[in-house]
């Protein structure tokens, strides 16, 4: 290697010593500034954290999407605990919880959500709430746990039929979804996706859509910019919590291998959820997909005591477009 190699090379090496320092520095200041806003527990294996609000029977659980937290449950929550005690959680290696260690599981993530609501005293019989992959847990939960469970309220959820056995073209997506994980995690470990998310809250939209394009391609863009449209239908003092997750790679890691279990769980619901007679609401979004809306169509068919509630006005985060909806389909199973 010539002397203007040696160079470059010592330059990009210190680069990149600078953006670890950077991150590890950040994160470190945002553990001090920003700790978890409601408690954290042991679940057996893992310390989660928690967010339990109200009063009154029967306790309501909320479980978020595949790479979301409790933060994605905030609007609904602060509404159901008028009336009931409630429950959100950070799945371990989300939020403010333990990261991943080992297998990323049915069994492992219904473990630690079961003791986690007999650690915090949360009452028996519960309504269960999902969205989205969310959903496929809380049908799993119910069907092998049913003295446990006093209904459910899907929202939007992950199609079991659908992901059980993908198609091509959704093993595809899978497979993109979590390479683009694996390299979100490395670039959050550098500190970009922090830098990039710092910039785009001070208003700047160029640079953070530049580091989504150059990292997954205009797709990844497209979606970046969908998803801080979600974030906005948040309250404003839910934002900083996102950006801190989000800037952090053990969320990235979880992802992803919440994204490769995914088939496996399904196929679990799949063969489990028939046996499944507690009430139970599915809202399905106005533009879910055929395949996605066939399966909630197969869930209701399937059981005596659900029923399905469209709602044409809502894309898939229905408890963020609509969350009175998701409120009074809780009210329901509750009077």
């Amino acid at each position: 290697m010539g002397g203007l190699g040696l160079i470059f090379a010592a330059v990009f090496a210190l680069l990149i010593a600078a953006a670890l320092a950077y991150q590890l520095a950040a994160t470190r200041k945002d553990a001090r500034d920003f700790p978890p806003p409601g408690r954290v527990i042991d679940a057996g294996g893992a310390k989660l954290h928690a967010q339990i609000a109200g009063e009154g029977s029967p306790a309501v659980v909320f479980e978020a999407g595949i790479a979301a937290t409790a933060l994605s449950w905030r609007l609904v929550q602060s509404d159901v605990s008028k009336f009931a005690q409630t429950i959100s959680y950070d799945r371990a290696g989300l939020g403010w919880s333990d990261p991943i260690r080992g297998a990323c599981d049915l069994e492992i993530i219904l473990n630690h959500l079961r003791t986690l609501l007999d650690a915090a005293k949360i009452s028996k019989p519960r309504i269960l709430a999902g969205h989205s992959y969310g959903g496929l847990l809380m049908l799993a939960y119910a069907a092998r746990f049913p003295e446990e469970v006093a209904g459910l309220v899907l929202v939007d959820p992950a199609g079991a039929s659908e992901w059980a056995d993908p198609t091509p073209a959704n093993r595809a997506m899978l497979a993109r979804g979590i390479f683009l994980s694996r390299v979100g995690g490395l670039l959050a470990r550098l500190g970009v996706v922090r830098c990039a998310l710092n910039l785009a809250v001070r208003g700047s939209a160029t640079i953070p859509r530049l580091v989504a394009r150059a990292s997954s391609g205009r797709g990844g863009a497209a979606f970046t910019e969908r998803m801080v449209g979600e974030v906005r239908k948040l309250p404003r003092d839910a934002w900083k919590g996102v950006q801190l997750h989000w800037s952090d790679p053990k969320c990235f890691s979880a992802s992803a291998r919440h994204l490769k279990s995914l088939p496996e769980i399904a196929r679990a619901v799949l063969a489990e959820a028939p046996k499944i007679e507690t009430p139970m609401i599915v809202l399905s979004a106005g533009n879910s997909s055929d395949a996605q809306r066939a399966d909630h169509e197969r869930l209701v068919r399937e059981s005596r005591r659900a029923r399905l509630e469209i709602v044409p006005d809502s894309g898939h985060w229905i408890l963020l477009d609509r969350p009175d909806l998701v409120a009074n389909a809780i009210r329901k199973l509750a009077s």
